[in-house]
């Protein structure tokens, strides 16, 4: 991975936590990034996201009153989003399935367990500038392509739309706990 010139971009941190906030800073001071803004809950970071430009925004999972699955699910789908395209990297200290799917179906862009690395941070910012995916809509759905791999010579069924099928017993699927370096 080459050397990332991040002066130039404006970054939105959205975390109940102000320790997490100040060590995701650092790292991301250390990088080279120069804008900076902080928000210590969802409804704070609306505003700032509504009043700047933000070039990537950078949110917890699990915050008060305005979680960070309300918060995406706003910049990707309210008509006074100024930009739903924002690449968004959801952060967790609660890595599950579950959590994962979720954000992925808010629209996160890329998702980034807890506790934080300065390797895992850059790696994030590096995929959504130097890999970044189309965006899809469909009636349930609207950010970008959850397909990490796409098979252009896929021939079955499109599946966009289509509930997942039930487990064998008829319940909800047990959650296992899993490495979300795997998945993203």
């Amino acid at each position: 991975m080459s050397a990332l010139d991040l002066r130039a971009l404006t970054m939105l941190i959205v975390d109940d936590n102000a320790n997490m906030r100040g060590i995701l800073a650092a790292i991301l001071k250390s990088a080279g990034v120069r804008r900076i803004l902080e928000a210590g809950d969802g409804v704070e970071g609306l505003k700032l996201f509504s009043e700047r430009e933000v070039d990537i925004v950078f949110t917890d999972l699990m915050m008060q009153p305005v979680d960070g699955l309300s918060f995406v699910h706003w910049i990707r789908n309210s008509q006074a989003s100024p930009n739903p395209y924002a690449p968004i990297i959801m952060m967790t200290g609660h890595a599950t399935r579950r959590s994962l799917d979720e954000a992925r179906m808010a629209g996160v862009t890329e998702f980034l367990a807890k506790p934080l690395t300065a390797r895992g941070v850059m790696h994030r910012i590096n995929e959504v500038i130097n890999n970044p995916r189309d965006f899809v809509r469909t009636e349930a759905y609207f950010g970008p392509c959850r397909r990490r791999r796409i098979d252009h010579d896929f021939a079955g069924d499109e599946r966009r739309g289509v509930q997942p099928a039930p487990t064998a017993l008829g319940g909800e699927a047990e959650i296992h706990a899993f490495d979300p370096e795997e998945c993203y």
